[in-house]
C-alpha cells in the first residue's frame, strides 16, 4: 500500500469510528507506530483530522473538548523538551523582564532559567509561578484573576489590566493553533483575550509550539504573524511551511534535538 492509500485509509478510519489510536492502526496497516504518526502529522496538516495524545479524532471533535493540562503534558513531549532547550537561547540578559505564558511547553521554557539571572518574570501560569516561586534571582508576579482550571492560567479583566501596564522585554507564548491566514489562535476567548494583552506588551515575542499545531485555526484569533518575532518548532515542520513563513518575516528555528 502506498502511503497515500494508506493515508486515506486511516482518515476514512477514523471518520468511521470517532477515534482511532496509533497502536491499532500499526497492527492494521502493519508498519510501525513511528509510520502511523508520521501519516496522522500528514493527515492533521491538511486538516482531514486531529492529532490527540495517543492517536487522532476527526477535526470536529476537538471544538467540543479542550485537552486538559495532562493530557497535554503527556503528548509529543520530547518535541515540547526539544523546543524548550533552544527557545532557552532567546532568555534575556539580567535585569530584563521576561512574560511566560500558560501552557505545557512554556513551562518546559520557564524551568530552563538560569539560576544565576536576575530577571523579573511575569506570569499567568499557576504551574509556572509555583515552580518559579523559590528561585532566588527571579523577581516573580502572577498575574490575578479567575483561574481557568482546565489550563490552570488566571484570565479576566484583572489579568489583561495588569498587563496594559507593562512593558515586557521577552515573552514566551504558547498557541493552539498557528496559520498565516488566522494567526496564532486558541479555543477559549477568554484565554485569548489575556494572550493579545501578552503579545501587545511584549518588545520581543517567541512563539513556542510543536509542528501539529501548523496550519491549525481554532475559534479565536489572539495575534497576527507579523506580531511574532521567532517561532521555535520541531524538525517535523515542512520545508513548504516553513518558507511560507519566512516569506511572511517570521523567523522560524527548528529546535536541536535533546541528547
Amino acid at each position: 500500500m502506498y502511503p497515500e492509500e494508506r493515508q486515506q485509509a486511516i482518515a476514512e478510519q477514523v471518520l468511521a469510528h470517532g477515534r482511532a489510536s496509533v497502536a491499532d492502526l500499526a497492527q492494521t496497516y502493519d508498519v510501525t507506530t513511528e509510520t502511523v504518526r508520521r501519516d496522522l502529522a500528514v493527515l492533521d496538516r491538511a486538516g482531514v483530522l486531529r492529532r490527540v495524545h495517543g492517536g487522532a479524532v476527526p477535526v470536529r471533535a476537538l471544538h467540543l473538548v479542550e485537552p486538559s493540562v495532562d493530557e497535554r503534558e503527556a503528548t509529543r513531549a520530547d518535541c515540547k523538551s526539544a523546543i524548550a532547550a533552544t527557545a532557552a537561547d532567546f532568555f534575556p540578559r539580567s535585569g530584563a523582564s521576561v512574560l511566560f505564558d500558560a501552557g505545557t511547553t512554556t513551562a518546559r521554557v520557564a524551568a530552563l532559567l538560569p539560576p544565576d539571572r536576575e530577571l523579573l518574570v511575569v506570569t499567568n501560569s499557576v504551574p509556572i509561578a509555583a515552580r518559579l516561586a523559590g528561585l532566588g534571582s527571579v523577581s516573580l508576579q502572577l498575574l490575578g484573576g479567575r483561574v481557568r482550571g482546565l489550563t490552570q492560567a488566571t484570565v479576566g479583566h484583572h489579568a489583561v489590566e495588569a498587563l496594559r501596564a507593562l512593558r515586557i522585554d521577552v515573552a514566551f507564548i504558547g498557541t493552539n493553533g498557528i496559520s498565516l491566514r488566522h494567526g496564532l489562535s486558541t479555543p477559549d476567548p477568554d484565554e485569548a483575550t489575556v494572550k493579545r494583552a501578552m503579545v501587545d506588551c511584549a518588545n520581543f515575542v517567541v512563539v513556542v509550539a510543536d509542528s501539529s499545531k501548523i496550519g491549525r485555526e481554532e475559534f479565536v484569533c489572539f495575534a497576527p504573524i507579523e506580531r511574532v518575532d521567532v517561532l521555535v518548532t520541531d524538525s517535523e515542520i515542512t520545508p513548504a511551511d516553513r518558507a511560507r513563513f519566512t516569506d511572511h518575516g517570521l523567523e522560524v528555528v527548528v529546535a536541536r534535538e535533546v541528547a
